[in-house]
């Protein structure tokens, strides 16, 4: 059976392709929350145990997922994102950015397109999934040089990065550079001298709604591997699900599993930020908060003549030099 509540999610995930610059308020998050409040609210929620929530992926609902969806257009191409993280048009040829959760390559696609220097590595739980970001790359006329493009399997609700990407050697390495830099020693250690053991490390990660979809209890564990993999200085550009966005209201009782955590019809989790929550989470993994925010947009639903009033949090969080 098709998740209807999934559809609704994916179609608009994206809210409205502002032509002149980032959008992001619509309406106040605050009135929405207290008019969420002074509503009916009905608390408990279904235990599914430690097993089902915290300790296992769902990997095996994401595979299930993007079968059904392999074909087609289900997922639009993230145009915004270039608008939303500016950063991303401007970093040069030596920047190497790494997409966590690529899915189908609807991240991917605008980065490579809008930027014909960076290499872009992309991960995600689902080998179906990273075949058919593969094609679409491949088929891509745009896009120059398709050898920019490295995808690959890791299931980080449970995994670490591999090794490739950053050893514990060249961890440590890039951490006394930055040590010196800070000190003003100024030593300066080149990428090619990494290569032997792995690519040194990215300088920008970007999570697009992906952290949502596995259970919280996992999500500090993933955020750490994230901090491992990235430059000193490096950053992680963020947007995800925010609370009271109008997906979460229409779940059923019987499919909340948590506090602001859901699965759907089809297996998969969806979680609901709080800023606080999002705060709590990076800055206790290591990172220091350079923005944070909702971006409260409010669609139409043309066919229906209903108001849609979307909720995402947006986020910069920078990994310290030293």
């Amino acid at each position: 059976m098709e998740d209807t509540n999934h559809g609704a999610e994916i179609a608009v995930e994206e809210g409205d392709d502002r032509d002149t610059s980032y959008y992001c308020e619509d309406f106040n998050w605050e009135d929405l929350r207290d008019e969420m409040e002074t509503k009916d609210q009905r608390d408990g929620f279904i235990n599914l145990g430690d097993e089902a929530t915290e300790c296992c992926s769902n990997k095996e609902a994401w595979q299930s997922f993007h079968q059904r969806h392999f074909r087609g257009t289900f997922f639009k191409e993230r145009k915004y994102l270039l608008k939303e993280f500016p950063e991303l048009l401007q970093a040069d040829g030596n920047t190497k950015i790494l997409e966590v959760g690529c899915g189908n390559g609807s991240s991917v696609l605008p980065i490579l397109r809008a930027n014909g220097s960076v290499v872009v590595y992309a991960c995600d739980c689902s080998v179906v999934a990273l075949e058919r970001a593969r094609e679409m790359v491949d088929a891509a006329t745009d896009i120059s040089g398709t050898c920019r493009f490295h995808a690959f399997y890791c299931d980080l609700s449970l995994e670490s990065f591999p090794s490739w990407l950053c050893c514990v050697t060249c961890q440590e390495s890039f951490q006394a550079q930055a040590n010196d830099n800070q000190k003003g020693q100024n030593k300066e250690t080149s990428d090619k001298e990494h290569v032997q053991c792995c690519i040194g490390g990215v300088d920008i990660v970007t999570l697009i709604f992906t952290l949502s979809s596995i259970p919280l209890k996992r999500m500090p564990h993933l955020i750490k591997e994230c901090l491992s993999i990235l430059k000193p200085g490096g950053m992680i550009f963020f947007r995800d699900y925010g609370l009271y966005d109008m997906t979460m209201l229409r779940f059923p009782l019987t499919q909340k599993i948590g506090e602001h955590q859901y699965v759907r019809g089809d297996g998969t989790f969806s979680y609901y930020f709080s800023l606080e929550v999002l705060r709590d989470l990076f800055t206790k993994s290591g990172f220091i908060e350079i923005e944070s925010q909702f971006c409260c947009v409010q669609l139409l639903n043309r066919k229906k003549g209903q108001k849609m009033r979307r909720v995402w949090v947006h986020g910069k969080f920078q990994k310290p030099l030293a």
